[in-house]
C-alpha cells in the first residue's frame, strides 16, 4: 500500500493503528483494524473516532504534516477509544469523551515531540494514553479490564499477548496483529514474540496461569521488545527492556493502578536513560585518558 493507492487521511489513520505497535505501515494498521472488527466490533467505532479526533486536532492546529501522516497524533487516540469503549457503557456522552480524549492526546504528543527534539531524549510512546486513561478511569466505574477465565489452551497465549495491546482477548486478533507485524518488519515481529514468550514463561513460573493464558503478562514485554528491535548491534537493549517490563508490571497493581502500557513505557525510559548514562560515562572516561 502506498500513497498513490491510499488517500492521505486514510493512510494517516491506518498508520495510527500501526503506530500502536511502533510501526509505520498502513497494511499492518489495516490488519490491526481488522482484528478489532472481527473479534470486538463494539470497540471499532471508538478506535476510529479516537484516531480521527487526534488527526483532525493535529490538522486544525497546524502540526507537521509528515508527523500527521506517520500516525503520530492518532495512535494514542486509538488506544483511548478502545479503552473507553471497553470500560464504559454506551451513553450519549461517550463519543464526545472519546473525541476530547483523542484531541488532548494529540496535543500532549505534540508538546512532547517539541520538547524532545534530540533522538537521545525520552520518547513519548503511549504516555499520553496512560496518563489520560488513569485520570478518566479514576472518575469512572469501569468493568473488569481482564476477564478471569482459564478455558484457553496454552497455545493461544502467545497471540493473545499481542491482542491485549488493543484489549482484545481472542487468539484470532493476535494472529492478525502478528501477521501485520511480520509484513511490516520481521525483525520487530521476532522481538515482539520473544517478549510475549518471556512474559508467559515468567507468569507460569510464578504460578499465575490466568495472566499467562490471557496475555496479560506478555503484551508489555512484547511492546518493550518492539521498541528496541532495531538495535542490531546491541541485542542486550531489547532483552533488558523486556526484563524490566516484566519486573515492573506487578508494581502498578500494588499501587492500585491498572498497568495498561505503563510497564512498557517505564521500562523503555529506564533503558534509554541507562544507555545515555553509559555513553556519557564512556565519553568522560575517554576524555580523562
Amino acid at each position: 500500500m502506498n500513497q498513490t493507492s491510499c488517500p492521505d487521511w486514510a493512510e494517516a489513520i491506518l498508520n495510527g493503528f500501526s503506530q500502536v505497535l511502533l510501526q509505520r505501515h498502513p497494511f499492518c494498521g489495516l490488519l490491526c483494524l481488522l482484528a478489532i472488527l472481527l473479534t470486538a466490533p463494539g470497540l471499532l467505532g471508538g478506535a476510529l473516532l479516537g484516531a480521527l479526533a487526534g488527526l483532525l486536532t493535529a490538522q486544525q492546529r497546524g502540526y507537521d504534516k509528515a508527523e500527521r501522516q506517520a500516525g503520530l497524533y492518532s495512535y494514542n487516540g486509538v488506544l483511548l477509544g478502545v479503552l473507553l469503549s471497553h470500560q464504559l457503557p454506551w451513553s450519549p456522552l461517550l463519543p464526545p469523551l472519546i473525541i476530547a480524549s483523542g484531541g488532548l492526546s494529540a496535543m500532549l504528543t505534540h508538546r512532547w515531540l517539541r520538547c524532545t527534539p534530540n533522538p537521545q531524549c525520552l520518547k513519548a510512546y503511549t504516555a499520553p494514553f496512560i496518563l489520560l486513561s488513569w485520570l478518566l478511569l479514576a472518575f469512572a466505574a469501569p468493568h473488569n479490564i481482564a476477564p478471569e477465565r482459564l478455558s484457553s489452551p496454552l497455545l493461544h497465549a502467545l497471540p493473545q499477548g499481542l491482542g491485549q495491546v488493543f484489549l482484545l482477548d481472542q487468539p484470532l486478533a493476535g494472529l492478525l496483529i502478528g501477521a501485520g507485524l511480520l509484513i511490516a518488519d520481521r525483525r520487530a515481529a521476532c522481538w515482539a514474540f520473544i517478549g510475549c514468550a518471556s512474559g508467559i514463561l515468567v507468569a507460569l513460573l510464578q504460578n499465575e496461569p490466568s495472566s499467562a493464558l490471557f496475555g496479560l503478562a506478555s503484551y508489555n514485554p512484547a511492546l518493550a521488545g518492539l521498541a528496541f528491535s532495531q538495535q542490531r548491534k546491541k541485542p542486550w537493549l531489547p532483552l533488558f527492556a523486556i526484563a524490566l517490563a516484566i519486573v515492573l508490571q506487578p508494581g502498578f497493581s500494588g499501587f492500585g493502578l491498572p498497568p495498561l502500557t505503563a510497564p512498557f513505557v517505564l521500562a523503555c525510559w529506564l533503558v534509554q536513560a541507562s544507555a545515555r548514562l553509559l555513553r556519557q560515562s564512556t565519553l568522560d572516561h575517554g576524555l580523562r585518558w
